[in-house]
């Protein structure tokens, strides 16, 4: 059901594309909140910031050339789930339990909203397929929901629709050669001769093939407002940022815990690409951000703070809009139902052969292809092969209100969502600040670190950033 009478319809862009109907790019943020909050409070509040986001109010649909527009036709409601609180990590356990249950693109927003909630205290969870956001995207909608929230009197303030990122939006200043172009467009020409189409029955089998297969682990680790401050003053004297300061934490601790045979060296640190295009977006709900990606080994024979100084200057090189924009440009000249097959390529092996609709995915999968090439060319053909040791995402300092009425926002916890299976990557980390309080995720699979490991590796790196030696207690799902 649509809560504005204005319709709105187009094309999901290549960056979206590259999220088409993935089992696992789904973003999570969580507002721990002080105060009671009812689920029809709930309710009427999505129910107002679906008039103020324009992606809160539509569903997936396939033309006849299998290209996928978003759109408010038709859309059915979001879905508001209330969960009686029972314990402070409840919600860590719902978040890995709800992550694993496909949605349905062609009938209603790939989006839903939890709230664990007691009397005093509750956890408001909002999930969302990457296809339609960032993490920037779900903070600002958090606030929105926290205002109305504390006055269900606030007239909606409704936003532009999303101009999504893409050559017409990107910076005038960023290219690509001519032989670059000639390649795609020989890549482009065979795939079309023999293109492979997927569908929703396809995507529901790969999710249930990935789940069966992944189990994904979630730490959290919150911090106070006074190790916050010292934290931030600490990396002011230093000379890095905290982002900085989170990424060497976590690749020092991976390269002791781990050790030089299974330490990888490769990072991707996230990248808010709103302010760097042409039409910024603002507050808009959609997906504009970037990835810089670098190679970084630790040296244990210094300190960690110069550690921290030679990753950041590193990292001020990778910020640049030539090297921040280049592959999401090249995405605009692939053909997109290449992006859409990328998943299946990569997992449709995993589907057992029992499952309905298997031997399309399963013979895809083995097909020799330009897709295939692609994933090679990344080191990326195998589910299984960890080719990043880190990716991080900060949303920095969200400077929200604190208090919305009778209400008081305690911290902001978040969860990245991604490109690739989390099997590529032995930490996924993700970190706000809200309130003046830091809070950090990490996402992992058993498959590449166990339990005992991953304990170990929190604390090493929490005692580099806060000096403590490691001695911080963190909560996560066992």
């Amino acid at each position: 059901m649509n809560t504005q009478a204005t319709t709105h319809k187009r094309q999901a862009s290549a960056m979206e594309r590259l999220f088409t109907r993935s089992p696992f790019s789904l973003v999570t943020l969580v507002a721990r909140i002080n105060g009671e909050i009812t689920g029809e409070a709930l309710a009427a509040a999505v129910g107002k910031v679906q008039q103020r986001h324009t992606n809160l109010r539509v569903r997936l649909e396939d033309d006849d050339r299998h290209n996928p527009w978003l759109t408010t036709e038709g859309a059915d409601s979001i879905p508001v789930e209330v969960i009686p609180r029972e314990s402070a990590e409840q919600w860590i356990r719902l978040v890995a339990d709800a992550g694993t249950v496909p949605f349905d693109f062609e009938k209603q927003p790939p989006i839903r909203f939890f709230l664990v909630q007691s009397d005093e205290v509750s956890e408001l969870i909002v999930m969302c397929h990457h296809i339609l956001c960032d993490g920037m995207s779900l903070a600002y909608l958090v606030r929105d929901l926290l205002e109305h929230l504390g006055d269900p009197s606030l007239t909606v303030t409704a936003l532009p629709h999303p101009v999504p990122a893409g050559p017409d939006t990107m910076p005038s200043d960023v290219s690509l050669n001519p032989m670059v172009r000639y390649v795609i467009r020989r890549m482009n020409r065979k795939w079309e001769a023999d293109p492979v189409y997927f569908d929703q029955h396809d995507y529901e089998v790969l999710t249930e093939a990935y789940w069966q297969t992944y189990d994904h682990r979630l730490a959290s680790i919150e911090l106070s407002q006074t190790e916050t401050t010292e934290l931030v003053e600490r990396c002011r004297r230093e000379r890095v940022t905290v982002n900085t300061a989170l990424t060497a934490a976590f690749a020092a601790a991976q390269s002791i815990e781990l050790g030089e045979r299974r330490y990888e060296p490769k990072l991707g640190v996230a990248a808010n690409l709103r302010d760097r295009l042409r039409q910024p977006p603002g507050e808009v709900m959609g997906f504009y951000a970037g990835v810089a990606t670098l190679s970084y080994e630790y040296d244990a024979r210094v300190g960690f703070w110069d550690n921290a100084r030679t990753l950041h200057a590193k990292l001020q090189e990778g910020f640049s809009d030539e090297k921040l924009f280049k592959e999401p440009l090249t995405w605009t000249l692939l053909s997109p139902t290449i992006l859409d097959a990328i998943n299946f390529k990569k997992l449709g092996s995993l589907v057992p052969e029992e499952a309905p609709g298997s031997k399309k995915l399963r013979d895809f999968s083995r097909r020799k292809d330009v897709v295939q090439g692609i994933l090679k060319r990344d080191k990326m053909e195998s589910p299984d092969r960890v080719f990043m040791g880190t990716a991080i995402t900060n949303l920095a300092r969200l400077d929200f209100p604190t208090t919305y009425g009778p209400l008081e926002l305690e911290r902001m916890i978040m969860k990245p969502g991604g490109a690739f299976p989390l099997a590529n990557v032995n930490l996924v980390v993700g970190a706000a600040t809200a309130a003046g309080r830091l809070s950090l995720t990490i996402e992992y699979v058993e498959n590449n670190i166990d339990r005992d490991t991953m304990k170990a590796l929190k604390t090493t790196a929490l005692g580099f950033l806060l000096d403590d030696h490691g001695t911080r207690s963190v909560a996560g799902v066992g």
